[in-house]
């Protein structure tokens, strides 16, 4: 068993309406790691649960605090726009400037505590959850390749991936990083190619949508993984709007994540 404990804030008052901090203590980290969930407070069941996937430097508060994430998904909730979802936005791990949401040689799994340890940790402590809850994941740079990866190779389990601004291969994370590419070795050499893991579930693989903006570091690399989604025969939806990479963008491209999400649901 990966969780060792979870401590988990109450509804006493201390917190704005619906927000819930999480931390647990997990084997697959080696120590513990933070959640921050918001509509924590609804009434209903079985929401689904939307895992918002944070970038290099970042961790589970900066969806909030710098994105305003909670502020989009409630101006869509007031105005209709969108079905209830339960937000859960994790930490990556705490590994250097980021984990990559990788399974690392090293010992430590964050793809375990992302797949495993968040989703179990969230279904135990908020009510408005549960197994029968569909999952989607969504991030943004690192976070976006973590929902390209994990949503691939977990494709029975997910039910809808949006990718902002991401990193489509490993090389791109030394636009960020200062650290030699190794620190990211895994036990499978294929492990951090995004194409080999859509290409061995193509036939599960969820629905996609992907943005990125015009001026951003990683459009070259996004347009690149485009074409390789096409050659491959692999259905997507797309965005290239102005913008950089920064979270005055993010946290405008964030509503249409939610609204691709809620079409889904919708569907099905």
């Amino acid at each position: 068993m990966s969780i060792q404990q979870i401590e988990a804030s109450n509804a006493d008052g201390y917190l704005p309406a619906g927000l819930k901090y999480i931390t647990v203590h997990s084997s697959a980290l080696k120590g513990r790691g933070n959640i921050s969930c918001y509509n924590t407070a609804s009434r209903r069941k079985d929401l689904p649960i939307v895992v918002l996937l944070h970038g290099v430097y970042g961790n589970h508060w900066v969806w909030t605090n710098l994105g305003g994430a909670h502020t989009v998904y409630d101006s869509l909730r007031q105005n209709n726009a969108i079905d209830e979802m339960l937000l859960v936005m994790p930490e990556d791990g705490s590994y250097y400037a980021g984990s990559g949401y990788l399974p690392l040689k090293e010992g430590r799994n964050f793809e375990a505590w992302i797949m495993q340890d968040v989703l179990e940790a969230v279904i135990r402590t908020v009510d408005c959850v549960s197994e029968n809850s569909p999952v989607f994941l969504s991030g943004l740079s690192m976070g976006g390749y973590g929902a390209l990866r994990l949503g691939a190779k977990y494709a029975s389990q997910v039910k809808g991936i949006s990718a902002h601004s991401s990193i489509t291969k490993l090389e791109d994370f030394k636009h960020f990083i200062k650290e030699d590419l190794s620190i990211y070795q895994c036990e499978n050499p294929q492990e951090t190619n995004l194409m080999y893991w859509i290409s061995k579930n193509q036939a599960d693989f969820p629905p996609l949508r992907l943005d990125c903006g015009t001026e951003d570091l990683l459009y070259s690399s996004n347009i690149e993984f485009m074409q390789k989604l096409d050659e491959q025969k692999v259905k997507y939806l797309s965005e290239t709007p102005a913008g950089g990479h920064e979270w005055s963008y993010w946290n405008r491209q964030v509503a249409a994540t939610f609204r691709f999400f809620h079409h889904l649901q919708q569907k099905s």
